[in-house]
């Protein structure tokens, strides 16, 4: 009888573990190689959700990402309250993922605070140009910031940019990613960084509930898009892009159906 209790609740935790599918599809596809950004190609974008069961959303998905943020669509939400930041160093390193440079921090780096509910930083990564689009503007590079909670809730934290001066945290990564050109999956060692070194505007920002804007495309990702635009240098995009596979030179995925969905923008009351 004991023998039998001990295999049934052995069974009844492998089923915890294994049946639960945000665990396993809360996380973006970290291998380069099972899918690119080539618009048309055989494992570009518009093939994403077919190519396996589990990126079904990427096809079938009605809360998809990237999106544009129109006025038209936009409800203003009157707030004083800043987001709810509580970053702070921590040791990282810098990975080559062949469609993007990836910054990951190794231990608790901090978290934001989203209706009550706490997600830690684990990482950021570039794209370019900018996924998001406002007003059908496209801009020059977008960073996001990869939040997730205790339950694998997942939060975005975005942040756009266009050429101009030289961004001040990506100086600090330049000798890291220099040396990660076209050495794809290498970890480069970057020390103790700090996440409050990435400036964005925390009193105006944009708020909806969307995807991973690569595969699995899971959704209810609560999405948060800085509304102040930052400058990178042109040198800076072009080192991004240099480290990284020719085709990726272009890693943001196109703009996907808002569906009607709820977009607010949050900004302080200045009555």
């Amino acid at each position: 009888m004991k023998s039998n209790s001990i295999l049934a609740l052995g069974f009844l935790l492998f089923m915890l573990i294994f049946s639960n599918p945000s665990s396993t599809q809360a996380q973006e596809v970290e291998d380069e190689r099972e899918f690119d950004y080539t618009r048309g190609g055989q494992m570009g974008p518009e093939k994403w959700g077919t190519m396996k069961k589990e990126w079904s959303l990427c096809s079938n998905g009605t809360m998809q990402s990237p999106i544009d943020m129109s006025s038209r669509r936009v409800e203003m939400v009157v707030r004083s309250k800043k987001l709810h930041r509580k970053y702070k160093s921590c040791n990282a390193t810098i990975r080559n993922r062949g469609h993007d440079i990836m910054l990951q921090w190794e231990g608790d780096a901090g978290s934001i605070l989203i209706n009550n509910t706490e997600y830690a930083l684990k990482q950021a990564h570039w794209h370019s140009p900018s996924e998001h689009t406002i007003n059908g503007r496209r801009y020059d590079m977008e960073l996001h910031m990869v939040h997730l909670s205790v339950d694998n809730k997942i939060a975005v934290i975005a942040v756009l940019y266009n050429i101009g001066t030289p961004n001040h945290f990506l100086s600090k990564l330049t000798v890291n990613i220099s040396s990660m050109i076209d050495q794809k999956g290498m970890h480069g060692h970057s020390g103790i960084i700090d996440p409050r070194e990435i400036k964005m505007s925390s009193r105006r920002y944009y708020r909806y509930i969307g995807s991973l804007t690569v595969p699995p495309c899971t959704e209810k990702v609560v999405w948060t898009i800085s509304k102040k635009i930052r400058t990178v240098s042109k040198d800076q995009l072009k080192l991004l892009r240099e480290a990284v596979h020719d085709y990726a030179e272009n890693n943001a995925r196109p703009i996907q159906p808002d569906n009607q969905r709820e977009i607010l923008f949050y900004g302080p009351d200045t009555r």
